[in-house]
């Protein structure tokens, strides 16, 4: 890539952006590299055999595996025996949950966060259910612009708090939340542990798991221009309190034994790293500093009409504070109404609804539950003339 940001060098990367359709819902999931489909396919006609086999595509098989575990362990700056691959985040999540089941007892308390997607919510909701501990809700006292205050989950905490969970970035409101803060915030209470859910995050920066500070974390590749597969974070002192999901003759010195389930589809797991190499070659700084010019053509566009728009999380471009998912309401219509109207009239593909997060649109916006807001989620492939057109195409429905 050049030294600075070529968004049709990019594109050229993405075979789907060549057609009609304008994707701003990619937050529900991005469009995938050419060279993922091609190690996908590849995979599939030469190396299509089970794992552990002695005889030469067997091995090669194997490696090949093992060199995809080992790039999502380097790209997030952890050990391949602190990470383990899924089908999803909700689905690693839940295997969390039931490993860390022997770790609680009734006087333990989980600390949950209400601005989180519903993955990193149930699970621990039905974990404290089963175990009859307390579950505290961590929400904010703002509707539109909500954020996860450390003060506020201080607040919460006591020295029975034994896990906390949130978001690092809500699906709804684009908000980065301080996790290393958060992190420090946790941890001052001995033995608690901090499960983060980075799924809205992981496409917009890079991530740091050692830094951050963080006991548990995950994100689903499938939103990272890659394949639909995920991966989890346990670093090797929380894995001290998991019980292994896995067969009682198995060594439980890697997180893959302990809650992986063979669950890691082969083929997907070794196109991983062809993402790797292509944001290795496209700088994080760019793509920040690029977003950060896209989102600002929405978001100072729906500013500038405080009487017909809402809109949700920070109401500024600044990629320190924000990434280009942008949700808003209009007043006086429903949000399902608006999409279906911009979709009658143009191929610009946002969405309506509430997106998984149901508590945050509905207990902490005050949203309803069904309709919630209108989301236009950006990434780096999408243009600038794309975002303005979609603006045109807005203010046609919505001020005409």
């Amino acid at each position: 890539m050049a030294s600075t940001f070529d968004v049709q060098a990019v594109r050229k990367h993405f075979p789907a952006l060549s057609h009609k359709q304008v994707y701003f819902d990619n937050a529900g999931g991005s469009q995938i590299l050419k060279e993922v489909v091609d190690s996908i396919s590849n995979y599939l006609l030469s190396n299509n055999v089970q794992l552990g086999a002695s005889y030469p595509i067997g091995q090669a098989s194997t490696k090949i595996f093992l060199d995809g575990c080992a790039a999502v362990a380097k790209y997030i700056n952890a050990a391949p025996e602190e990470v383990v691959l899924g089908p999803s985040t909700t689905q690693l999540f839940r295997n969390l949950s039931l490993s860390l089941y022997d770790s609680l007892t009734p006087d333990s308390e989980i600390i949950v966060s209400k601005l989180d997607h519903e993955a990193n919510i149930a699970s621990w909701v039905q974990l404290a259910q089963w175990k009859q501990c307390k579950l505290k809700w961590w929400g904010s006292p703002s509707k539109t612009n909500p954020q996860l205050d450390c003060n506020r989950l201080r607040d919460l905490m006591t020295p029975n708090t034994k896990l906390v969970t949130c978001t690092h970035t809500s699906n709804i409101l684009g908000t980065i939340s301080d996790i290393r803060a958060i992190a420090q915030t946790v941890h001052e209470v001995p033995g608690a542990l901090l499960c983060v859910d980075a799924v809205a995050y992981a496409p917009h920066r890079g991530i740091d798991v050692k830094d951050l500070g963080v006991d548990f974390y995950s994100f689903s590749w499938y939103k990272v221009y890659g394949p639909h597969i995920a991966c989890l974070y346990a670093s090797r002192d929380a894995q001290q309190h998991l019980h292994t999901l896995g067969h009682f003759f198995k060594p439980t010195d890697t997180l893959e034994n302990l809650l992986g389930l063979a669950a890691a589809n082969y083929e997907l797991t070794a196109s991983i790293p062809e993402v790797c190499r292509y944001l290795e070659k496209v700088p994080w700084e760019q793509i920040a500093a690029y977003e950060e010019a896209l989102q600002k053509v929405l978001i100072e566009y729906l500013l500038s009409k405080p009487e017909v728009y809402q809109i949700y999380g920070e109401p500024v471009a600044d990629s320190a504070k924000r990434v280009p998912v942008i949700s808003f309401t209009v007043k006086g219509r429903s949000s399902r109404e608006v999409v279906e109207a911009i979709e009658a009239r143009s191929d610009y593909g946002c969405r309506w609804g509430t997106f998984y997060s149901n508590r945050l649109a509905e207990e902490v916006m005050g949203l309803d539950p069904v309709d919630g807001v209108v989301r236009v989620s950006l990434v780096h492939y999408n243009t600038e003339e794309e975002i303005k057109g979609y603006v045109k195409v807005l203010d046609e429905v919505v001020c005409s």
